[in-house]
């Protein structure tokens, strides 16, 4: 039978036992359901009540454990100044996270976000989450947090933290991200900015630029956080209140993401 035949006056019939032309198909299709929802991600309200701040960090830090507690101060504070937070919505510190945006009043507990992502070995959600997300990919995840955040704040973790960290960072440097502050909290990752700094700024082989190292603010406890998150917070209060008043808001505030 010839392939060119048409089926009931069609012509671009393409048949799967032709494996190239399926193929191609199915790549055009999926390039075009991306377009799609990157079209649809571009929605946002014209005025929202919170700022929302990201919190990264280790999956495996238990309760009791200093850093844990640190972090639920962190997020018991932002929650208390008027923020959202935002996690990972598993256990270790981003328990911690939603535990202390949770702790501040139990009215706030739909202000203390999870966005999931379906891992065998990981199965439930944080009992502090009161509005939950779930992912099937990282893909749809990361992209998630892009969205929905006004700040990133990334606190000690492993390789997943480090991922969503460089995403961030990355975003902020090719200016897919505008006005996002990314705070890292903790020595970890001081050190990592300044072993970046010596290998990839070596004079006649560099790797990235100075104003890339420029990019994040590397902090050393909870006060500095909370300090960089008001200030920040201060300026999206601002764009939100012309916003509501139909004046333009600041160049950039509304083309950060």
């Amino acid at each position: 039978m010839s392939e060119s035949r048409p089926a009931f006056g069609q012509t671009d019939i393409v048949y799967l036992r032709d494996e190239d032309a399926s193929a191609r198909l199915l790549e055009s299709v999926i390039t075009g359901l991306w377009e799609v929802v990157n079209q649809l991600t571009r929605f946002r309200r014209t005025k929202r009540e919170n700022f929302r701040v990201t919190i990264f960090g280790s999956a495996r830090l238990q309760p009791g454990s200093p850093v844990y507690d640190a972090v639920k101060q962190l997020a018991a504070e932002l929650t208390a100044m008027g923020c959202d937070i935002v996690t990972g919505g598993g256990p270790g510190l981003m328990q911690a996270a939603n535990e202390g945006a949770a702790s501040v009043d139990p009215e706030v507990l739909q202000r203390s976000v999870g966005i999931r992502v379906h891992l065998p070995f990981e199965q439930t959600i944080n009992p502090f989450v009161g509005q939950a997300y779930e992912h099937r990919t990282f893909f749809s995840r990361l992209h998630h947090f892009m969205i929905v955040s006004d700040a990133f704040v990334v606190v000690p973790g492993g390789v997943g933290t480090l991922l969503e960290m460089s995403l961030v960072w990355q975003l902020l440097q090719v200016r897919k991200l505008y006005a996002t502050p990314l705070i890292l909290v903790g020595k970890m990752w001081a050190e990592l900015i300044e072993w970046g700094r010596r290998s990839m700024l070596q004079e006649g082989r560099e790797l990235a630029s100075a104003v890339d190292f420029g990019i994040p603010h590397c902090v050393s406890d909870v006060a500095e956080t909370v300090a960089l998150i008001r200030s920040h917070r201060e300026e999206w209060l601002r764009a939100q209140a012309a916003l509501a008043e139909g004046v333009d808001a600041p160049s950039g505030s509304e083309e950060r993401r």
